[in-house]
């Protein structure tokens, strides 16, 4: 019994769970508290949070677990402990590696979607054009992400973004995950240099073809 709570706990699902339960006691927190602008973030999380959840719901899109996850994680670890929780100031760390992290996750994304049309033969890209449409998928992810931040302090006069040189930062942090990113996928495919990164496109485009078949 304790072996299957603890499996589920540590799963994917059991992770996610345990966001939303968290996020839903701080809403709740937020509004008998009258704090309007952090029940406006933590809302915020739980749309982010849900995002694969809703992709799978509305178009069939099914991302993979690693990925479902760490989209969860990062909109949590951002929104609700980095901003509300003040993790950003606890940690000198925390955003630098929340920025790699995403820019890493996006870049994968931009990769999988090219490779699928690549594989459904909808286009004829190269395989450098694949990596720098990755690369440049994540960083505009990263630079959207940050004018999302500036839009919100000028909304709610918050603080998520501290100076230029912040903003910079982070737009420099993205861009250097998504360049390992796009180089691995890179490497992979034409070289045929065997990596993390290609194994995941790779599983992740085999997994939709065995479905429509």
């Amino acid at each position: 019994m304790l072996h299957h709570v603890l499996q589920f706990l540590f799963s994917a699902r059991g992770v996610t769970v345990f966001v939303w339960s968290t996020l839903v006691l701080g809403a709740g927190f937020a509004f008998s508290h009258g704090q309007w602008a952090i029940l406006f973030v933590i809302m915020l999380t739980l749309f982010f949070t849900a995002v694969p959840t809703l992709l799978n719901k509305w178009y069939a899109i099914r991302l993979p677990r690693i990925i479902s996850l760490l989209i969860v994680l990062f909109a949590y670890a951002s929104l609700f402990l980095g901003e509300i929780h003040d993790f950003y100031e606890l940690f000198a760390w925390w955003d630098v590696a929340l920025h790699m992290v995403s820019a890493m996750i996006f870049g994968l994304i931009g990769l999988g979607s090219m490779r699928m049309m690549q594989s459904a033969k909808t286009i004829d890209a190269i395989d450098s054009v694949v990596a720098v449409f990755g690369f440049t998928f994540a960083l505009a992810i990263g630079a959207a992400w940050e004018i999302f931040e500036f839009s919100i302090d000028r909304i709610f006069d918050t603080y998520m973004q501290k100076s230029l040189q912040d903003t910079m930062g982070d737009l420099i942090v993205d861009a250097l995950g998504a360049a390992i990113v796009s180089f691995l996928g890179y490497l992979h495919w034409k070289f045929g240099r065997t990596n993390f990164i290609g194994k995941t496109v790779e599983h992740f485009i085999e997994r939709y073809r065995n479905r429509a078949h």
